[in-house]
Formats: structure tokens, sequence, C-alpha cells
């Protein structure tokens, strides 16, 4: 099961700090994940980390977005600092398929919403 939350309204250029609480035994195992979706637009790939650290950003996100995770916890997290307006959406969390390949693994949990205004 996955929960996501910590999505907000915030302005062009302000900061939000979302988390992802996972309750799988082998979460340090797992590659992780969060994903965003659009209105009218399909889930994408935001940022992924392995339980090692190796991470992946997608190109929209590139140094404005820092994901990172707590394995004892079981939590995943996702600052996001200098927001745009496109990055309004809703957020979620999974486990990815490989560290190449985005697909997510488990059922989609609660998203949180993040809006961006102008």
């Amino acid at each position: 099961q996955l929960q996501a939350s910590g999505g907000g309204s915030v302005q062009t250029g302000g900061s939000l700090r979302l988390s992802c609480a996972a309750s799988a035994s082998d979460f340090s195992d797992y590659i992780m994940g969060w994903y965003r979706q659009v209105a009218g637009k399909q889930r994408a790939l935001v940022a992924c980390m392995t339980s090692e650290g190796n991470i992946r950003y997608s190109d929209f996100v590139k140094g404005r977005f820092t994901i990172s995770r707590d394995n004892a916890k079981k939590t995943i997290s996702l600052q996001m600092n200098s927001l745009k307006p496109e990055d309004t959406a809703v957020y979620y969390c999974n486990r990815l398929q490989s560290f190449s390949v985005y697909v997510p693994l488990w059922p989609w949990g609660q998203g949180t919403l993040v809006t961006v205004s102008s």
C-alpha cells in the first residue's frame, strides 16, 4: 500500500516536499520512484532511486527536484524547488520494474495534488 502526502498550492518559484510511505516488507530491495499525472495526460516518471542510491531524473525536473529515501522508515521523498505552473499535477509513488524500465509494479495508491500558480 502506498500513501503519498505533502502536496499543496504554491506560487511559481516555491517549494514543496512530498513523502510516500510503503508497507512492503522488502522495501529496501526495491527501486522506488515518483510519477506525476497532469490532467488529461498519462502518468510520467519524475524520478527514481535504487536502494544503493543510484538516481535518475526526468529532464523536466533536473536541477530542481531531489529524490531521497529512508529504508528504515520505508519512505521516499521528493523535494521540489523552483516550481513552475507546468509542475501542476497529481504526484504518485510506486515501485519500478527496473532502473531503465519505468513500468510501475504495485497498484496505485493515493496521490497528492500539487498546484503551482503563476
